[in-house]
């Protein structure tokens, strides 16, 4: 009689490694040194170059490019435009992220494409809109020359281009912050007895309180350094309407670079202080 040999399944070996984690150390340092080296040449590389060429005719000539009336004309419109854009950005995007998001109606899809079109048109275009409506020869044109009222070539034109391109920022920052944190807690709140504003900023705005920072900070650097919707209706008339952006153009198209690079340094610095802000704000809240 035969004996019965147990059969024993072969045993899979499996295999846990991937193209990605079993590349050579060459490949790895390769494709870092490629990533690094385009961050150089486009972000590190700029910024050595705005200061060098600030500095380069000395100290006396920078500190006169910044104190020229001109420029802290230019600094004191683009922050007066700053501080009037950023406040209503923030008001109507968390206004729009909190419809999108926490109410049901018609016209929600039609809301989000406004939302999103100012990332579709170009700036110009947008400046360009506003001066065919508000300008001498547009829809509006006739009836404000007669009471008076300029918008375009004038502070108001400069705040509706601004609001026109910065718009998208504080909404699109909250939209998926908040579809993802749903309406159960608002829903809650509700059954309590909580009225809409007592939800709104016991609720709602403690919960959305980063993301609406991280709106704010890039609404206010691209408000700081917009130029192609400004250059269209500000008429470039220099103390009057021109802007930080606008002021370093005009002093390159003159060949005073040094002045040129010095202003332009500021906004250097301001999206420094911005980029420190949002990074310190992403690890506050990481932690």
């Amino acid at each position: 009689m035969a004996g019965t040999v147990p059969l024993q399944a072969p045993r899979l070996q499996k295999n846990t490694s991937s193209p990605a984690t079993t590349e050579t150390k060459v490949v790895k340092w390769a494709l870092i040194a490629a990533a690094g080296l385009v961050l150089f040449w486009l972000i590190a590389l700029p910024l050595i170059v705005v200061l060098t060429e600030a500095l380069k005719k000395g100290w006396d000539v920078y500190i006169a490019a910044l104190t020229d009336p001109d420029a802290r004309s230019a600094l004191r419109l683009t922050l007066l435009v700053a501080a009037i854009t950023v406040p209503l950005n923030t008001f109507f995007g968390v206004a729009a992220a909190w419809a999108v998001t926490k109410f049901r109606f018609r016209g929600k899809g039609f809301l989000i494409t406004l939302i999103d079109l100012p990332f579709a048109v170009s700036p110009v275009i947008g400046g360009l809109i506003f001066v065919l409506v508000f300008g001498a020869n547009g829809w509006f044109g006739p009836w404000l020359s007669a009471h008076d009222i300029k918008i375009v070539f004038a502070l108001p034109g400069i705040v509706l281009a601004t609001l026109f391109v910065t718009f998208p920022f504080v909404a699109r920052e909250l939209i998926p912050l908040m579809e993802d944190q749903g309406t159960q807690e608002e829903e809650a709140a509700i059954t309590l007895g909580a009225h809409g504003w007592q939800i709104f900023f016991r609720v709602t705005l403690p919960n959305i309180k980063w993301g609406l920072l991280y709106g704010i900070i890039l609404c206010n650097a691209r408000a700081m350094g917009e130029f192609g919707a400004v250059s269209v209706v500000s008429g470039h008339v220099r103390g009057e309407t021109n802007t930080l952006p606008l002021h370093v153009e005009i002093l390159y198209n003159e060949y005073q670079f040094s002045a040129s690079f010095a202003v332009a340094s500021l906004l250097l610095l301001l999206a420094l202080v911005t980029m420190i802000i949002k990074s310190w704000l992403s690890r506050k809240n990481a932690h």
